[in-house]
């Protein structure tokens, strides 16, 4: 007799009934409360059972048996049993505790993982090494870093300037021209961190657009955006954006048309930034015909929009994308500074903002949240990295390296915990980090497939699935509370994080400090009771668990209802200072000056890029190459999913390139190509696309590391993933940001029959051998 089961589940890309049939997945149905739903969710279907799903514990059998570092990626693996398993990595953490201390363990959890407020995996495994003495974190996101850095010095208080940025009702009542630098990418909005309770992000811009706002779309690939939105379609040179702006903002200045009585009174730096637009300090002017030199944007284009801008309401947007190139800062500088000039910062519906649609709730609801979120205690190692120099941390220990105004070192990091997140995914130059993953002793995860991250671990917990247990969830700046039900128990053996990390610092002693004696569904409850505290200091009541347990979802009224950002400065700077060191939006900022970073200076100006199309390397390699997140799924999670693969063309992820230069390589779609550059090679399949500027390409992320030869950097990726191909630098010294879209690369026909992609095909697995493990030093 079969087991079938119904529940509710939630995702980071939304809320779903899911069907299950003997704890396989056999439906999934949008919750009837969500109007645009995402296609993602059909990858849970037939995907909990079989394939690359993880069973049971798995060592690499060069560790096991020697400890050797070499091998990973190409090594097979020993499934041994979950007391042998925790055991093994127990003795380890206490070796490298005992003999380099604890800032010798990186804990790796980058990434979004699966929704719940107690299965968070980033939660669960700082938690988990914060009670065995600390830990090598890292700070910043993938997604954001140079944002997260550079955005306090601007404007002071980020999460307070988040929460009041024009919300798109703000938009569509108010604003008259929306410049959307990176565009509006709708492939975003589909996800957002923690969950979706109903999609209305789309519809929102929509609405604006039917309201008269116009829309003017900077980026390289139009097809970015949703057509409903119209538009002009600003083609320009990718890693261009701040001779644009710079461009636009000079010549707003040279009509008469700044807002100098907002500069003056609101803004430091407005002499030097008016110094660099005129070209007092470098002898060259910023004007139109310099920048459209630099961008091929044709100067009436840009003195059309420069104009657009100082005489109507107008909001100036950037993407997260922007700041994820060489320089990125400077892109959100630029962008303040010309909102700045412009007349209407400050006031409804105008300014500057990010994010618009790099995820679904940005600027749709308030920011605040009424969730709880489990303790993760106190770290007592000191040691960090910024979150994207990985490699750099492995392959460098005890260099120094420049972060927003300090100088650190890298700690000899000989153990890495990796749990939520795949760095084989999010990182760059994939071959160099191959290089790095030699360097530790041991590296340990969790994860319920065997992706790339899961192959070229030493130690492999399985764990279960945000399907295969019980949690609740709501996203950032969501406004529903969802109930995440059990829709299937995990295989015989595979359990969750917590369970693993509680059965490992029991081992080692430290298990009170870690469980405090909860079971998951006591975590969950003290959880839901933390929030039901937290939600009536905000003004709602909510019920007790089990009354939300069968509701399922719970709709709060969380509009958007913060001042306009810098309304009030505008008003009074004097008496509403923000939190700078002026009080004023630092359009100089005599700190980050004062820190000499050559390649950060103290204002926006325009820095050419280490790789762009109107460089030198542009003749080798003539392709701009950007990576866009993927259509049908988020990142790399469930690569193998059948929403997944309906975006692939024979297993391979599509590249799009412009009909021009389709024809110049003679390529057609769906034919196989190979891209390459200096750090490495991919293959992918074409798609020719009118909606793309000739001289780039663009590449989703998210395809599972697949190279032909796994034990070989430099190996030809079969699968399409971008990153062997993205440089690995960090944006500048404050930062030290990823610089994924600063990237040129070829691309030539393959004429050979192409490789089978064996991404989702499990490692070689041995049963226990018979010898007990041996202990010591690895090779």
């Amino acid at each position: 007799m079969s087991n079938a089961r119904r529940g509710r589940t939630a995702s980071h890309w939304g809320s779903y009934l899911v069907d299950t049939v003997d704890d396989e997945v056999v439906g999934v149905t949008p919750v009837p409360d969500d109007p645009a739903p995402s296609p993602i969710g059909q990858n849970y279907r037939g995907n909990l059972r079989g394939g690359p799903r993880i069973t049971a514990p798995a060592v690499r059998k060069g560790w096991l048996e020697n400890r050797s570092r070499k091998g990973r990626g190409a090594d097979e693996f020993v499934e041994v049993t979950a007391d042998e398993a925790v055991e093994l990595v127990a003795s380890e953490l206490e070796r490298i505790g005992r003999e380099y201390g604890n800032e010798s363990i990186f804990g790796g959890s980058y990434g979004w993982g699966s929704a719940g407020r107690f299965h968070h995996a980033q939660s669960q495994v700082h938690r988990f090494l914060n009670s065995i003495g600390g830990y090598t974190r890292s700070v910043n996101t993938y997604s954001h870093a140079a944002d997260e850095v550079i955005l306090p010095h601007l404007v002071g208080d980020r999460a307070e300037f988040l929460r009041s940025v024009p919300s798109w009702k703000e938009i569509a009542e108010h604003t008259q021209e929306f410049v959307a630098f990176g565009g509006l990418p709708a492939r975003s909005t589909q996800v957002n961190p923690g969950g979706v309770g109903a999609h209305v992000n789309l519809a929102g811009q929509e609405a604006a657009a039917q309201a008269g706002v116009s829309f003017t779309l900077i980026t390289p690939v139009r097809t970015d955006t949703v057509e409903q939105l119209g538009g002009q379609w600003v083609p320009l040179r990718p890693n261009t954006d701040v001779a644009l702006m710079l461009g636009l903002a000079h010549t707003i200045l040279d009509a008469g048309l700044a807002d100098i009585d907002f500069l003056q009174r609101c803004c430091v730096g407005w002499e030097r930034v008016r110094a660099e637009l005129t070209g007092s300090i470098d002898g060259q002017a910023k004007d139109a015909r310099w920048a459209s030199e630099i961008t091929e944007v044709p100067e009436s284009v840009i003195i059309d929009l420069a104009h657009r801008i100082g005489s109507h309401r107008s909001l100036i947007a950037v993407t997260w994308s922007l700041q994820r190139q060489h320089h990125g800062e400077m892109a959100y500088w630029a962008a303040l500074t010309l909102a700045a000039m412009s007349g209407s910062l400050g006031l409804p519906g105008g300014g500057f903002g990010t994010g618009y649609s790099s995820m679904h709730n940005a600027h749709v609801w308030d920011r605040l949240s009424p969730a709880a979120a489990l303790p993760q205690g106190k770290n007592p190692v000191s040691s960090f990295i910024p979150v994207a120099r990985i490699a750099d941390l492995l392959l460098h220990p005890g260099e120094a390296f420049e972060y927003n105004g300090r100088t650190a070192r890298y700690p000899d990091i000989r153990l890495v915990y990796w749990v939520g997140g795949n760095p084989f995914h999010h990182h760059q130059d994939l071959n160099r980090l191959m290089r790095a993953w030699e360097k530790p002793d041991t590296i340990v995860v969790h994860e319920p497939y065997w992706n790339a991250l899961a192959k070229r671990a030493d130690i492999v917990f399985p764990a279960a699935t945000s399907l295969e247990r019980e949690d609740f969830t709501i996203g950032m700046a969501d406004n529903w509370l969802s109930w995440m039900d059990r829709v299937a128990d995990p295989p015989p053996g595979v359990v969750t994080d917590y369970e693993t990390f509680a059965a490992i610092t029991t081992h080692m002693g430290f298990g009170e400090t870690f469980t405090e004696g909860r079971s998951p569904a006591q975590w969950v409850e003290r959880l839901w009771d933390e929030t039901r505290s937290k939600a009536r200091s905000l003004g709602f009541d909510l019920p007790d668990l089990e009354t939300f347990r069968r509701r399922g979802s719970i709709q709060l009224d969380m509009p958007r209802v913060a001042p306009t950002a810098f309304s009030s400065l505008r008003r009074n700077p004097q008496e509403n200072p923000l939190t700078t060191p002026s009080g004023r939006i630092e359009l100089y900022s005599a700190t980050i000056d004062d820190f000499g970073y050559a390649d950060c200076p103290g204002w926006a100006r325009w820095m050419e890029p280490a790789e762009w199309l109107g460089g030198d390397l542009a003749r080798t390699y003539p392709f701009h190459l950007v990576s866009p997140q993927p259509d049908g799924k988020l990142h790399s999670q469930y690569d193998h999913g059948s929403e997944s693969r309906r975006h692939k063309v024979d297993g391979r992820t599509v590249v799009r390139i412009s009909p021009e230069d389709a024809a110049r390589r003679m390529v057609t779609d769906d034919e196989v190509v190979r891209i390459f550059n200096a750090r490495g090679a991919c293959l992918a399949a074409v798609r020719i696309d009118t909606g793309i500027r000739p001289g780039v390409l663009s590449l989703p992320t998210g395809a599972w590391y697949d190279p032909v030869d796994p034990a070989e950097a430099g190996s030809l990726d079969r699968h399409g993933n971008p990153n062997v191909l993205t440089v690995d630098i960090g944006t500048s010294s404050l930062a030290q940001g990823p610089s994924a879209h600063t990237c040129l690369v070829d691309l030539e026909r393959l004429d050979e029959v192409p490789p089978s992609v064996d991404a989702h095909r499990p490692p070689r697995i041995h049963p226990r051998p018979q010898t007990p493990p041996q202990s010591g030093e690895p090779e």
